[in-house]
């Protein structure tokens, strides 16, 4: 059996303003109608033999990992792992979860969440050899044939042919200058490492134990102390804490005598900045790429993404201009590298912009500010069909709710009442309440807040349908 593993812990902050930490990359709809996780999910879905899929990623992403892994129609689980640590122990923990589920003979597909295939079929046969190749104890990795001298991925340089599709691997060589990149381009034999794995659980922890031992065995210590909450595989968080950090390239790979290399015409495009986005997503006849909202005026190779309102341009030239509702990022395309040192300056100056939203998304629905000021805020809540927030109280503020659409279930202290569309209520400081949607569409609600403190940590939980009482009480991220 072979075991899908999509790798969707990254933050993605050369996407930004698009991807923030609250809501990275791989959950967005870059070059399509799905996310980057939905069609990782999507494109799996020809490979025969394919077991549930193991999804990988932090905490704070759980509800929307199950969420897109549902709306994929694969089945799955979603695994926490609870600090970030790189690839290798990832990798690790979904190898002992494979092995005590489906015995030693199983084998994993490792994928990171944030690629674009343009050529599936491509990728279908790929994986096929791959796993062929897997079959006799390699530990394999995907190569692709570079058509452009690019200084931002790593390279592999091949080896002997084995078999049809799959050479030895001779080095590994991480992020070149330019004059190398180039000269790896024209000799042939070098090739972009995609990131991506295919091998037997059990030859990737042998090999993990005999090169990266501490790694080994933190992870073996996570997992065994692992607990189901709901349905997420929670690793036990001091453990797994505990394993170094390391990618699968550097802990395994490159110190193996059984890594493989199988070529991946497919297509591939690693989306790590906004030129591979629109490599992806195509140009126009001048060499612009624009989705959204966006009005062209004698502009050339620039990239334009508008999320909320129109955007113009007249005369650019190789710039990046990405708008959302509460950022806009102008930027020369030559630059586009220092955008992640540009976000970690707007975080350091304090700029909630630089890693969350002002729309939030939880498993009941999603909140976003509208408008705030000394005392008051005011947010627009949408409640999707059966959803249930916390049942909880305040400290320090009131809250007016208004119904604009659907009907709300309100319960306020020994109360329960039924609004619709125009009607209100009141929930004063300190009473014990909660917000529900028994309806078959979306309640959308405006809430008022009014009081001394309104930051989200003012909260007290006492009841929660979706597991949450993980999260510190006292101290949320956000509103529950």
């Amino acid at each position: 059996m072979l075991i899908p593993v999509l790798l969707a812990g990254g933050v993605g902050t050369r996407l930004w303003p698009l991807s923030r930490e609250s809501r990275p990359k791989q959950f967005l709809a870059l070059t399509g109608e799905d996310s980057l996780l939905g069609q990782a999910l999507a494109r799996i879905g020809d490979v025969q033999d394919l077991g549930p899929a193991l999804v990988i990623g932090n905490d704070e992403h759980r509800f929307v990992m199950a969420e897109q892994l549902r709306a994929a129609g694969m089945p799955g689980r979603v695994m926490i792992e609870p600090a970030r640590r790189n690839t290798a122990p990832a990798v690790a923990a979904a190898a002992f979860e494979a092995l005590a589920e489906y015995g030693e003979d199983v084998q994993l597909l490792v994928l990171p969440t944030d690629h674009a295939i343009g050529d599936v079929n491509a990728f279908v046969e790929a994986v096929e050899t791959a796993r062929a190749s897997a079959d006799n104890g390699r530990l394999t990795l995907f190569g692709v044939a570079p058509d452009r001298p690019e200084t931002g991925y790593g390279y592999i340089q091949a080896g002997a042919t084995l078999a049809a599709g799959v050479r030895t691997v001779q080095r590994f060589i991480e992020k070149p200058d330019a004059q190398r990149a180039a000269e790896y381009v024209a000799a042939g034999d070098y090739f972009w490492n995609a990131g991506m794995f295919l091998f037997g659980a059990r030859d990737y922890l042998d090999a993990l134990a005999d090169q990266a031992p501490a790694i080994h065995q933190a992870v073996a210590a996570a997992h065994a102390g692992a607990v189901t909450d709901i349905d997420f595989l929670r690793l036990d968080a001091d453990a797994f804490a505990a394993s170094p950090g390391d990618s699968i390239d550097y802990a395994v790979m490159e110190g193996t005598d059984r890594a493989v290399m199988v070529e991946l015409a497919a297509q591939w495009n690693d989306l790590g900045s906004w030129s591979a986005v629109a490599t992806a997503a195509g140009h126009d006849n001048r060499g612009n790429s624009a989705r959204g909202d966006v009005w062209l005026e004698d502009s050339d190779h620039c990239v334009v993404y508008s999320q909320s309102r129109l955007v113009a341009t007249l005369g650019l030239r190789d710039q990046i201009v990405v708008e959302t509702d509460d950022a806009v990022l102008v930027a020369d395309r030559s630059r586009e590298q220092d955008i992640k040192s540009l976000v970690g300056r707007l975080a350091a100056a304090g700029r909630s912009e630089a890693v969350e939203y002002r729309k939030a998304y939880r498993p009941w629905g999603s909140y976003e500010q509208i408008a705030a000021g000394e005392r008051f805020q005011v947010k627009h809540i949408r409640v999707k069909p059966g959803g249930r927030l916390s049942l909880q109280s305040h400290h320090h503020r009131a809250e007016h709710w208004v119904v604009v659409h659907g009907t709300a279930l309100v319960t306020c202290d020994e109360r329960q009442m039924l609004l619709t569309e125009n009607e209100s209520t009141f929930i004063p400081l300190g009473a014990v309440h909660r917000l529900e949607n028994p309806g078959k569409v979306e309640l959308d609600l405006i809430e008022v807040q009014s009081g001394s403190y309104l930051g989200e940590d003012d909260i007290v939980r006492y009841d929660d349908v979706y597991g949450r009482a993980d999260a510190p009480a006292a101290a949320p991220t956000d509103k529950e």
